[in-house]
């Protein structure tokens, strides 16, 4: 590149455009040219028994180590195999029930082409993605499906850049078709990323956050205001339940009852009774429920606590939104 050229904001910007736009157009020419060998291979991995092991090398090596994570953290166990390293042991990592997902754009790498006959002498199933049909490993393939582009985004249509593109594409079409096809659910999706963000939010249940026990703000009906509010103060949640002698929840009392109980008229809150200034029929959560629909009901109700009640209907804890900002489900 040209001093001038890499000066130049428009021309840098033209060619990075051109760039998105090449590897755009091959990803539409893909999407009609899909057709029932996309289907067969679908198939094939849907009904493996086994594990897919996703394979290449170079460029299509660090692509398959991607689509192999993808199909795993989306409902198909899989994992990437070194077509050179197969050749030289870890070939015994691949079962007869298990799918090969062969990856080569020219269809000929000799490290692939080494070792998928041995894998179907074994029985094992081979899907192949290639951009050539009539390539050794087309032929070799149980399925092979096309990746075939027009040219890559290089200028001077070499280096992969629309054709690795095509094939990543693909490799997330199948994993999105197999997610779909399994009914693999967002619940599902945060069991295999509990460390993330999205686990905590998806796997994260009422019954983890509350405060029971002990740690449950909670008076009689007959209690007062003052121990109403000794009570909040005890436990910090900003509100206290208000029980009958079964656990059942009578009402809550909550910092905004005690404020409209004081603008309202003078109190005494000693001699008034929380039973009258509580809050009748409050918003409840059930234990079980994911935390994160407490969040919303929150956020929908304008509130910022919560009493928490068992499949029996009795209260069995409370918690706030102090509790979800913790927990990082808001």
């Amino acid at each position: 590149m040209s001093a001038a050229t890499d000066s130049n904001p428009d021309a840098i910007l033209a060619t990075a455009r051109q760039v998105l736009q090449t590897e755009a157009d091959a990803l539409t020419a893909l999407a009609g040219r899909l057709d029932h060998h996309f289907l067969l291979a679908h198939q094939l991995l849907l009904h493996c028994h086994g594990r897919v092991v996703v394979s290449g090398i170079g460029k299509s090596g660090h692509v398959g180590n991607k689509i192999a994570s993808t199909l795993a953290s989306t409902g198909t166990p899989a994992f990437f195999l070194h077509p050179a390293e197969a050749s030289h042991g870890d070939l015994g990592m691949i079962q007869p029930e298990d799918v090969l997902v062969a990856l080569s754009y020219s269809g000929e790498s000799s490290e692939l082409l080494a070792i998928l006959p041995l894998l179907k002498r074994r029985g094992s199933k081979v899907v192949a993605i290639t951009g050539n049909p009539q390539s050794g490993m087309a032929r070799l393939a149980d399925a092979h499906i096309d990746c075939h582009v027009e040219r890559e985004a290089c200028p001077h249509n070499l280096a992969p850049t629309a054709s690795s593109t095509a094939t990543l594409a693909l490799g997330d079409a199948l994993a999105v078709s197999l997610l779909v096809a399994r009914g693999f659910s967002a619940e599902d999706f945060a069991r295999t990323h509990p460390g993330g963000a999205l686990g905590r939010r998806l796997l994260t249940r009422v019954s983890d956050l509350m405060h029971g026990g002990a740690d449950l703000p909670q008076v009689n009906e007959n209690a007062s205001l003052a121990d109403a509010l000794r009570e909040m103060s005890r436990t910090g949640l900003g509100i206290t339940t208000v029980l009958d002698g079964q656990q059942r929840l009578l009402g809550i009392f909550s910092d905004g009852d005690l404020r409209r109980a004081l603008e309202s008229a003078p109190v005494d809150i000693r001699a008034a009774r929380v039973c009258t200034h509580m809050t009748r029929n409050p918003v409840v959560i059930g234990a079980a429920q994911p935390a994160v629909e407490a969040a919303e009901l929150m956020q929908k109700r304008r509130i910022s606590a919560l009493a928490v009640t068992d499949t029996d209907g009795r209260v069995c804890g409370a918690f706030n939104m102090h509790d979800l900002l913790r927990a990082g489900i808001v």
